[in-house]
């Protein structure tokens, strides 16, 4: 159980450390021209696309899921999409540090999710989400720069989605591996964001602009997702997401390096608050499978003995 959990939690932070720089690369293609909604669509692809062939040519077998299972990822993967296309109109409007910032009450969400499908948080899980939430408000606290207000909406419409899509691939992810609740989530992600940016956009930068930061958004989105669902599955969505939130010092670095966005010492103050959080991960038990019959996610459950069927994935 102990080496689950460290599995989990290296997980979790490898994904948190890939998610850091998504704002930094989004606001880099931003700024070269590129609209939020190509920048959602060519990256969410794109990582769809790879993650396919990758699956197609290597592991076959992760293509297999059970029916439920699928919807379930479809769900998750529609709801994320259009998380995504917020976040990245949001991103549009706010600082890349500013909105991870924001988009970092997601933990805040997904406790409220949880619990209306009757996984009640830990009380040190609740100390935790406490501090985090302090945290973050000394590191979004600008007195010189005000934050604008439709941009900060969009990103917490963001993070609310973002948050309800993690309890229900935690569901999915009990009966089938990462690898295929990633792949199904990308593509379903893709059949939202594509449209959006056909029906509503469609416009590309003219000229010889630079496809690195899209490139960098590929890759940091395909790992960041496989990393993601290993996490939930080894120490669910709760756990995840609290230690997800070492994004925001990942944002926060790169965001100073690379587009010299720097932090007041107030807000430094509440990223150690935020360290303090993370580092009470290692005092968390792990946290039991809710595979009940109750709750608004009840209905994702594989037909019969899933381990039987699906082997053992743990």
């Amino acid at each position: 159980m102990q080496k689950k959990q460290t599995a989990g939690i290296l997980a979790a932070f490898s994904s948190a450390f890939f998610l850091g720089l998504a704002p930094v690369f989004g606001k880099l293609a931003i700024n070269l021209g590129f609209t939020p909604l190509a920048v959602v669509a060519l990256r969410t692809s794109l990582a769809a696309i790879t993650l396919t062939i990758v699956i197609l040519i290597f592991y076959r077998q992760y293509l297999y899921i059970f029916s439920v299972g699928l919807a379930g990822c479809l769900l998750a993967g529609a709801i994320n999409g259009l998380g995504s296309v917020l976040y990245y109109l949001a991103l549009e409007r706010l600082n890349a540090s500013v909105g991870q910032l924001l988009y970092s009450l997601y933990p805040l969400f997904v406790a409220i999710w949880l619990a209306l499908d009757h996984q009640t948080p830990s009380r040190l899980t609740l100390i935790r989400i406490g501090l985090a939430m302090v945290a973050v408000v000394l590191l979004t606290s600008l007195p010189e720069r005000s934050a604008d207000p439709i941009g900060v909406l969009m990103m917490l419409g963001a993070a609310t989605l973002y948050a309800m899509h993690l309890p229900i691939n935690q569901r999915v992810l009990f009966e089938a591996p990462a690898p295929t609740v990633a792949l199904y989530t990308l593509l379903a992600m893709s059949a939202v964001v594509v449209p959006a940016y056909l029906i509503f956009d469609h416009a590309y930068p003219s000229g010889n602009v630079s496809l690195q930061p899209i490139l960098g958004l590929t890759f940091v989105t395909v790992f960041s997702r496989l990393a993601l669902f290993l996490g939930v599955k080894k120490i669910g969505g709760m756990q995840t997401a609290l230690l997800g939130l070492a994004e925001l010092l990942v944002a926060v670095a790169f965001s100073s390096w690379l587009l010299n966005e720097n932090l007041s010492p107030l807000q430094w103050i509440g990223a150690a608050a935020l360290g303090v959080s993370l580092a009470l991960a290692l005092m968390e038990a792990p946290a039991p499978p809710a595979r009940g019959k109750t709750g608004w996610l009840s209905w994702i459950r594989a037909p019969g003995l899933s381990k039987d069927i699906f082997g053992p994935y743990e």
